[in-house]
């Protein structure tokens, strides 16, 4: 799963990183398909080059190499707000078949069974970075027909109504394009609806439909994702990861 979302940001140029596992996938890719990728972190860190991976956003190894240290109402109004991310990378408790995202509660929100970490800056990057990748582990659970709490709007009830919601409130991004999971990759067709595209090795289709609340679009070819190589192996075992906080 991780070296897949890594692959997935190959010849993009500005990536703003959400808090854990999108930490770990931007900071491979930056180690191997995306050498010159510059990593944005909420704390108001453009450019970042960490020495080692960031334990979070706010990690004083985020400063290592970086473009700029500024305030973190700097790099959201001049920075994400002004155009300048590529990619917002994201994870999600919950998501939809649209893409839209929940990180708040699970439940209702006056009574949540579950109350989670909240938006952060996870709904501004939805909506102004011209594209959002989510990785996240797949389930029921996770992947439901209806979201409890809309955090980060994707395509909302689909592409036609959120290009005319992004248009009218001056939305600077075109919403998601990739979603990542420990069983394969989906991108979003021209209805604005998840449609899985390749199964990682070993996966099945069974698999997928039993981990997904709705009947998930399918590839007409679908594809089977190269595993991973040594080289991603070892960066992420050895040098990202030795603890096995993201992996374990």
């Amino acid at each position: 799963m991780i070296a897949a979302a890594a692959r997935e940001l190959a010849g993009q140029h500005v990536c703003f990183v959400g808090v854990g596992l999108p930490n770990i996938a931007v900071n491979l890719a930056q180690r191997t398909v995306a050498p010159d990728l510059e990593l944005v972190y909420e704390a108001g860190v453009f450019g970042a080059r960490p020495a080692r991976l960031p334990l979070s956003i706010g990690d004083p190894t985020i400063v290592t190499g970086s473009t700029a240290v500024v305030s973190m109402h700097e790099l959201f109004a001049f920075y994400l707000q002004g155009g300048l991310i590529d990619v917002g990378f994201l994870g999600a408790a919950q998501i939809d078949r649209y893409g839209n995202i929940n990180t708040t509660v699970i439940g209702e929100y006056a009574r949540p069974r579950t109350r989670l970490p909240g938006s952060g800056g996870a709904c501004e990057i939805a909506i102004n970075a011209r594209q959002i990748f989510v990785i996240m582990r797949q389930s029921k659970r996770s992947f439901v027909e209806a979201i409890d709490f809309r955090t980060s709007p994707g395509n909302l009830g689909g592409a036609e109504r959120a290009e005319r919601i992004r248009r009218e409130q001056g939305w600077l991004g075109r919403g998601p394009s990739v979603v990542v999971t420990d069983l394969g990759i989906y991108h979003f067709d021209e209805t604005g609806e998840m449609r899985l595209d390749a199964l990682h090795p070993g996966a099945t289709l069974e698999q997928v439909r039993a981990s997904v609340g709705w009947v998930p679009r399918v590839a007409a070819e679908l594809v089977t994702t190269p595993a991973p190589t040594a080289e991603e192996l070892r960066l992420i075992r050895d040098e990202l990861d030795p603890e096995g906080a993201y992996t374990a």
